[in-house]
């Protein structure tokens, strides 16, 4: 094969109780990658020029006003793909067409995505592809790319599905959750953009112990209740007492979005990923669209006439080649 396209999902990180540790992914909506060999290379390995970016395109399938670098060094989607070919020391290269389901700093690992679909799809040209788990560290360097730091709350459920617990960067290891079959998420864009690096960078270095004592347990709690299948003790436990708090004036509106989900019937709502969208959990298609209702028509409320929702289980499926 010279060319294989792969859809990533986005993906809802933090899940309120795990900041940098816990996230899962969605169906429907996520990036489309597609990688073609091209040739290139030296007898060292190739090098940054052996990578391009074709082209970037929009969710409607045509090249719109993105604010994405086409520079490789520079763009999520193919700094990882930079160093794959340096350490395999191959003899060609790769160009990438990305098409952007999920909205720039939107909170639903956009970064992630195209850092995942893209290493799917090349890894599937390979005459020995790698394992999943070796990619994980190259998509981690294109989350870093793109915001700073090398979380991978994102990018690990974005290749495995479902929702995973990540133990530790160094060795990187993970652990993937069971999730109650009655959960579906409820998850709300309103259509402005949250700069992932930003809003790290104003949450505060250090916690209050009582926090930290609190918030421990709500994570307990939380995957105690996902593994007991107690909707119930989830519940109690979907509470973030650390980071939610600092950024939630990022959000206008936030608060009342997130009490209208609650009054509505969600287990929990929260802040997905660095925000703005927001998501919550209910156990039924009637609470997720009473609950999808209200949380539109409580941003509309606050001037954001621009509202994407979904409604979707937990997805198994991770990045996956479609063609």
């Amino acid at each position: 094969m010279r060319s294989a396209t792969a859809f990533a999902p986005a993906t809802v990180a933090n899940v309120a109780v795990g900041f940098d540790i816990l996230g899962f992914a969605i169906e429907s909506v996520g990036d489309v990658v597609t990688v073609t060999l091209t040739d290139g290379g030296s007898d060292r390995g190739t090098d940054r020029a052996s990578v391009r970016i074709r082209e970037i395109l929009n969710d409607t399938g045509t090249s719109g006003a993105l604010d994405i670098s086409l520079d490789p060094a520079r763009n999520a989607a193919t700094v990882g793909l930079i160093k794959l070919c340096d350490e395999l020391r191959l003899n060609f290269g790769f160009e990438v067409t990305i098409r952007k389901g999920i909205a720039l700093g939107s909170g639903m690992g956009g970064s992630a995505a195209s850092a995942v679909g893209a290493l799917v799809a090349a890894n599937s040209l390979l005459e020995r592809p790698l394992p999943t788990e070796a990619l994980l560290e190259y998509a981690l360097l294109g989350e870093q790319a793109a915001s700073g730091t090398a979380h991978p709350d994102n990018i690990a459920p974005c290749f495995f599905g479902g929702m995973t617990l990540v133990l530790s960067l160094h060795p990187l290891r993970h652990v993937s959750l069971p999730v109650p079959a009655s959960i579906l998420t409820v998850l709300v864009h309103p259509r402005l953009r949250v700069d992932t690096h930003s809003a790290r960078s104003i949450l505060k270095p250090s916690v209050p112990l009582t926090d930290h004592v609190q918030q421990s347990a709500n994570l307990g709690g939380f995957i105690a209740g996902c593994f007991g299948n107690d909707v119930e003790m989830i519940g109690h436990s979907f509470s973030d007492l650390i980071v939610e708090p600092q950024r939630a004036h990022l959000i206008p509106g936030f608060a009342r979005v997130k009490a209208t989900a609650m009054e509505s019937g969600a287990l929990g709502a929260s802040i997905s990923g660095s925000g703005p969208s927001v998501f919550a959990w209910v156990t039924s298609d009637q609470a997720a669209a009473q609950v999808r209702d209200a949380m539109v028509q409580a941003f509309r409320s606050n001037g954001l006439t621009e509202v994407d929702s979904w409604i979707s289980p937990v997805s198994r499926q991770g990045a996956t080649i479609i063609r």
